[in-house]
């Protein structure tokens, strides 16, 4: 029911841009099959497993990143530029799209590629420098 919702509200704000002379059923359905598609799509990526499930999965060694604790990852998140946390959470955190990110922060799609890879690489960066404290 919300995907149809969702579907007949699109096709409500888009209506200006139906061409007379198209089907209108096929032009409707289109819109509630892209918007099935796009919720299909954002909760595959937001698809979490069953807590029990993966609290009982260990890995052998612990990684590098486990040995800082949530805080210390945070504040490295943190001490990203603006543009970047921002991408980099709705992405990554939020399971966002690219171009769901650009209409969110009126940006181009590529700009919203671009600002994740610095992010991640400034973030490889900090969690580094943080992880020189410990040894390593």
């Amino acid at each position: 029911m919300d995907i149809l919702h969702e579907g007949f509200i699109k096709i409500l704000n888009n209506i200006h841009k139906y061409q007379p002379g198209t089907s209108l059923v096929a032009w409707m359905r289109r819109i509630i099959v892209n918007t099935a598609i796009d919720y299909y799509r954002m909760q595959s990526r937001r698809r979490t497993d069953d807590l029990e499930t993966a609290f009982e999965v260990q890995a052998g060694d612990p990684d590098a990143i486990s040995q800082l604790t949530v805080q210390e990852i945070i504040k490295c998140i943190q001490q990203l530029s603006p543009a970047y946390r921002s991408v980099f959470n709705l992405y990554v955190v939020e399971g966002f799209s690219h171009k769901e990110i650009a209409d969110l922060l009126d940006i181009t799609e590529s700009t919203s590629r671009s600002n994740l890879v610095k992010a991640r690489s400034k973030l490889r960066e900090l969690l580094s420098v943080r992880l020189g404290h410990y040894g390593k």
